[in-house]
């Protein structure tokens, strides 16, 4: 976990340690975002059926398609921090010159 001071200084990078806490709020707000989306589907069913089962379907893809979108951004996200701390190791150890 980060410090209070780690804020004020670019010692270390917090977006690692942070980043899961975004994700899994991401994660909450495409199944609210879903749900929503599956309500209005069932309610729209009343008024027509087709139109109400097509709304159904597509928060119901939306929502699985977010999340798979969502982890593949976060992933993105921690090995670009990745690759700073292996280039990091790789420079004190004089590989690069």
């Amino acid at each position: 976990m980060f410090e209070f001071r780690d804020l004020f200084q670019w010692d270390r990078f917090i977006t690692p340690t942070v980043i899961k806490t975004f994700y899994w709020l991401v994660i909450a707000l495409i199944v609210l975002s879903g749900l929503s989306g599956v309500f209005s589907g069932l309610a729209a069913m009343a008024i027509s059926p087709f139109g109400g089962f097509l709304l159904l379907l597509s928060s119901i893809i939306g929502a699985a398609v977010g999340i798979v979108f969502s982890r593949i951004v976060a992933e993105f996200i921690l090995i670009v921090f990745r690759i700073n701390e292996h280039l990091g190791a790789i420079r004190d150890q004089g590989g690069m010159r």
